[in-house]
């Protein structure tokens, strides 16, 4: 099995590249994916977070609202703290049991945002970072996502820096341009982390 983390600032195209890589094969582990599946209804991961900030942090519905909870947690760095300390662990979990599940030839590609952020380079056999510049990634987000311009630089600002992201790749994929030229890039990287996967194959079997 080879262990891939991909990363990315916000707006760089992480997404774009992982769905391409999964249509290639590649297991995809999405961390934001499984940290919202951890806090759903009738789990112990919302369990604790109600337990942690009140019945306020919920919608009429009883379903997490995340808008509020953001709110309380972005504007006190302790209080994020607890957050984390309570959903880490069980992305954690989770990602592993996908791991497992995925075999021992498997590429699997865990789709980490805050991979950089959170020092967890050394998980992986190597890191794969979506590249583009601070502007591009701006245009995006106020132009795709229909941001406002403050708020999109006040979310890369809360980001590694483009600097902190390269240091740790082992490959980079280059997202400045159009979407065409991501896909030939995707492709390279696919084969090499083929190549990749079969030495270790290879040097398992020996």
């Amino acid at each position: 099995m080879l262990k891939v983390g991909l990363t990315g600032g916000i707006g760089a195209g992480k997404s774009e590249v992982s769905r391409l890589l999964a249509g290639y094969g590649a297991v995809i582990v999405d961390a934001d994916r499984i940290a919202r599946e951890v806090v759903e209804p009738g789990t112990p991961g919302l369990a604790a977070v109600v337990e942690a900030f009140g019945p306020e942090v919920l919608t009429p519905e009883g379903v997490l609202d995340r808008p509020k909870l953001g709110s309380i947690v972005f504007a006190d760095p302790a209080k994020l703290a607890a957050l984390n300390a309570i959903v880490h662990p069980l992305v954690g979990a989770r990602s592993a049991e996908l791991e497992a599940a995925a075999g021992p030839d498997a590429i699997v590609v865990h789709d980490v945002p805050l991979l950089t952020e959170n020092g967890l380079a050394p998980l992986y056999d190597l890191v794969v970072v979506v590249d583009a510049a601070p502007e591009t990634q701006l245009a995006r987000l106020t132009g795709l996502r229909g941001m406002a311009e403050e708020e999109a630089r006040a979310r890369m600002a809360a980001q590694a820096t483009r600097a902190q992201r390269l240091a740790v790749a082992t490959l980079v994929i280059d997202n400045d341009g159009p979407l065409e030229a991501l896909e030939p890039q995707v492709r390279t990287v696919w084969k090499e982390l083929g190549a990749r996967a079969a030495a270790a194959a290879d040097g398992a079997a020996h």
